[in-house]
């Protein structure tokens, strides 16, 4: 088990400087470089505040020369709403940057609001990815490749720019039956949202995919997954309040997006409850914020009834500053992780299939 430090980049004031949002997560990956994190993950959404990285590969182009040993992962392409013919070979351009560094992570999308501004139908969304899937295999695989399927089609082509050793290494996102089974046929990796906040709703989330496995032909202990998380190493409580509150914040925004039930003014969306929002109360017991015996205790819980193999940890929500993600980076390096590896022993073994375990 290793672990990722997430980038969302989204912001709450109007008249945010945009740079220094994307510098801040700049410094966050050079910290987490730094501190010995396997990843650095950057999101992808468009057209709100909710996030303004509209192309993860444009970051893991930015912090290939910023970086020499994290992978960079896109955290993840939206792949119905590309080209696939030019997304082929930017994954392969951006592979090559990074000397083949990159994690592609992939993903069909969930809000409505981007499809219909690129004029995609996000009924498609599911069927378009896998066939794009096929695609890259293909491109990868071999010098040149034709395709003809329902969605896409390539006349007899080379992808000049190709990746370093083949197709890197894919992660794939969402709670999507489909995408589960793909995962489990073609060896993927599989994340899960923050919505899985307790030990008991990640260790639901592995049984769900071990059964895709087996409905698949596949066995279930070749099966890894990374859980995503916010956290905050902090023993102040008014701090570790406030992180809570953001990412509130950015829960709602991303349930009102998800349910077209977006309302923006100008550029910003309008934050409002949800039906069946936890509570902060609730938030405060589960989530990974607070001192760092505290979030080792909890993180040791998921790790026994779920046992992921990656934590992608998101460090900034909503308005926390960049100052507050570098000192949370650097005290789970210095204090959390070492409490992990006092309870649980040596981490590089757990959540790894079976036969790289042994």
């Amino acid at each position: 088990m290793d672990f990722g430090q997430f980038n969302l980049m989204g912001y709450r004031a109007p008249g945010t400087d945009l740079a220094g949002l994307y510098d801040g997560a700049v410094a966050q990956v050079k910290a987490a470089e730094q501190a010995g994190f396997a990843i650095s993950w950057f999101a992808e959404h468009h057209f709100s505040n909710y996030c303004v990285c509209p192309s993860p590969l444009m970051m893991v182009a930015r912090c290939a020369g910023e970086t020499s040993r994290i992978r960079l992962g896109s955290g993840v392409i939206i792949v119905p709403l590309y080209q696939p013919a030019r997304l082929l070979a930017e994954i392969g351009m951006v592979d090559q940057l990074t000397h083949g560094r990159l994690v592609l992570g992939i993903g069909s999308g969930y809000q409505p609001f981007e499809f219909e501004r690129f004029e995609a139908d996000l009924a498609e969304s599911t069927p378009r990815l896998i066939e794009f899937m096929g695609m890259l295999e293909q491109a990868t695989a071999n010098e040149t490749f034709a395709h003809e399927g329902r969605f896409y089609r390539l006349p007899e082509t080379h992808i000049a720019a190709r990746p370093v050793r083949g197709l890197p290494e894919v992660w794939v996102a969402g709670d999507n039956a489909e995408l589960h089974r793909m995962a489990a046929e073609r060896g993927y990796v599989v994340m899960v949202t923050p919505r899985h906040y307790t030990a008991e709703m990640l260790a639901r989330a592995r049984a769900r995919f071990e059964a895709t496995y087996l409905e698949a032909g596949q066995d279930p202990a070749r099966m890894r997954f990374g859980a995503l998380r916010h956290m905050c190493i902090t023993g102040d409580r008014a701090e570790a309040e406030g992180f809570l509150e953001n990412i509130r914040y950015q829960i709602r925004l991303s349930q009102s997006l998800r349910h077209r039930e977006q309302h923006m003014q100008g550029g910003i969306l309008m934050e409002k409850p949800w039906p069946g929002e936890m509570s902060l109360e609730d938030m405060a017991r589960h989530m990974l914020v607070g001192d760092a015996h505290a979030i080792a205790e909890r993180m040791v819980a998921e790790i026994r009834a779920a046992q992921p193999c990656h934590y992608l940890l998101h460090f900034q929500a909503g308005a926390s500053t960049t100052a507050q993600a570098l000192r949370s980076i650097e005290r789970f390096a210095t204090e959390v992780r070492p409490l992990l590896e006092r309870e649980l022993g040596p981490l590089d073994r757990i959540g790894l299939p079976e036969s790289l375990a042994a």
